[in-house]
């Protein structure tokens, strides 16, 4: 039976600078030896630790944007005060996240894809954050390389937050993780179309 990739404490402890987790508190794993089982080829198990000085403003701190000093968050600064980038903290849970995108949601709005998940949901933006960048120094390889990913996180006009993505499959883009926001239409969304000659 195949061995469900696992970050844990064990190899947290191996990650390098700037992280360090050296009181690291382990709560047990949620989930049976049966659903680990079944999801061992499509799913990763990660231990998010207990850590308030981890957010997204963090990794953006301590990896910068530089895409020749991999890895790095793309060159973006519009999320630095939101709450879910400069407040929200791990968790200190386990949590059993998709390596890659369920092929039948591309395309989807959040609310349709939500109404179709039975035993799952979004996870935060953080958790997808720490995830990615906790393999990639553990594994050397990027997770969602080309892929965004819906988060469970929205910004202060309520609209909702995806990430990922940290290769630009045409090339146009430069390298980083990625951290954007679907704009909702609202009343400030308007025209002011010209007079044609």
């Amino acid at each position: 039976m195949e061995r469900i990739p696992t970050i844990g404490p064990e190899e947290l402890a191996t990650l390098p600078r700037p992280f360090s987790f050296p009181a690291l508190s382990v709560s047990p794993v949620p989930f049976s030896e049966d659903v680990l089982a079944a999801h061992a080829e499509t799913h990763l198990l990660i231990l998010t630790p207990k850590a308030p000085e981890i957010t997204i403003n963090w990794f953006r701190e301590q990896f910068g944007v530089d895409p020749t000093n991999e890895p790095c968050m793309y060159n973006q600064d519009w999320y630095l005060k939101e709450d879910f980038a400069s407040k929200a903290s791990l968790d200190g849970t386990w949590h059993l996240i998709r390596k890659s995108v369920l092929e039948e949601t591309r395309a989807k709005a959040p609310a349709e894809i939500v109404a179709s998940l039975v035993g799952e949901r979004f996870p935060s933006a953080l958790t997808l954050t720490f995830t990615f960048f906790a393999w990639y120094l553990l594994r050397g390889e990027a997770l969602w390389r080309h892929d965004f990913l819906w988060t469970a996180d929205t910004d202060h006009n309520g609209d909702h937050i995806y990430v990922g993505r940290y290769e630009d499959p045409t090339g146009v883009n430069k390298k980083g993780f990625n951290i954007h926001r679907h704009l909702s239409l609202r009343s400030a969304y308007s025209a002011a179309p010209e007079v044609i000659g």
